[in-house]
């Protein structure tokens, strides 16, 4: 396994996120509205041994497929999300934030009697106390399926590329993924996976499949030895897609390559305050640049700065291509002092 060398010039940079800021992405998954409230707990309750949390101020912000689109967005590029959300007031909410986010509703398909998926985490002091989910995963009707499947359609007619944001709540069942799938090799452009346990086969002929480490692991049945030159290869034969992108938190991540070239790209966050949201940002950064014409290598490494930025940030969060290049300016100084302290 070989560490990625910092090649990526400046330049190269500014010329991929100029060129990703005109590109068309399409984010097809489970859509959710986060909300986070947001307080002191300086008692517990004599009802039960849990704290009582005072709580001072309520936000809402967009997760999983959503959030993904909101990543596009903050790129520059134009985000389609689609995906089913129901019809109640959190829907309400989550349509609110995509105004807020300058991201368009119309792909979206209400399910009548289906709830919007929600997470809602109470943080006393910057720290979560409890997360309440509020949910119906099982997969969409048929009926929802078909509207669904139009609203794909019709977001992939100019599209640059398809990300595909699986969080196991419904949206995705096989005859969504297989449109998919479909569209993208007919308009041969490039399919970004973040996949959960359900589907995770599914996806043969992806781009760049992106699990983590303990979603491959759960797949596969087996602990994977990265210092192994053969699990990784073995797992993409497995999964038959182009690119493996694993996925391991504050130890980066690791590229597999279809021709079966390992990389391990190192974390670039200075301090991590909240890793919620930071696949989705890898995603929306990793498909943007594809569809911008990068190279994997280069649109991996360029998504690894990206996720920097946001695990920097408290809550789920965006990352800004100024940001970015912050990111990769740091890194750079980094490793010209290394070299001239003899140290690389």
């Amino acid at each position: 396994m070989t560490p990625l060398e910092p090649r990526l010039s400046r330049e190269r940079i500014e010329v991929l996120v100029a060129k990703m800021a005109r590109c068309r992405v399409v984010v097809v998954g489970d859509a959710m509205l986060d909300i986070y409230l947001a307080g002191d707990a300086d008692r517990i309750s004599p009802e039960a041994p849990v704290p009582v949390v005072t709580v001072h101020g309520r936000r809402h912000a967009l997760g999983g497929a959503a959030n993904v689109a909101a990543n596009v967005a903050a790129i520059g590029g134009e985000a389609r999300l689609v995906a089913v959300i129901g019809d109640d007031r959190r829907a309400d909410s989550l349509r609110g934030e995509l105004v807020a986010h300058h991201l368009p509703d119309r792909y979206l398909v209400t399910a009548p009697g289906r709830p919007t998926t929600s997470k809602t985490r109470v943080m006393a002091r910057g720290q979560q106390v409890v997360r309440i989910d509020e949910e119906v995963d099982d997969p969409i009707e048929e009926h929802t399926e078909q509207l669904l499947t139009a609203e794909l359609e019709r977001a992939m007619a100019d599209a640059d590329a398809v990300l595909i944001e699986d969080y196991n709540k419904g949206a995705l069942t096989p005859a969504i993924i297989e449109s998919a799938m479909r569209l993208a090799r007919a308009r041969g452009v490039p399919v970004v996976v973040d996949p959960k346990f359900k589907n995770f086969f599914a996806y043969r002929g992806a781009s760049v499949f992106k699990p983590n480490r303990r979603e491959l692991e759960q797949a596969m049945g087996a602990t994977l030895d990265l210092e192994s030159p053969d699990a990784l290869p073995t797992s993409l034969d497995r999964l038959g897609v182009d690119n493996l992108l694993l996925t391991l938190g504050a130890d980066g991540m690791v590229l597999v390559t279809k021709d079966k070239e390992i990389t391990r790209i190192p974390a670039m966050a200075r301090e991590v305050f909240d890793v919620s949201g930071a696949g989705d940002t890898v995603t929306a950064w990793l498909g943007t640049a594809l569809a911008a014409g990068a190279a994997v290598r280069e649109a991996a490494q360029i998504a690894n700065y990206a996720a920097g930025v946001e695990v920097g940030k408290l809550g789920v969060a965006t990352a800004s291509p100024i940001e970015v290049m912050a990111v990769h300016d740091s890194y750079h100084d980094q490793i010209g002092r290394l070299r001239r302290g003899g140290l690389l």
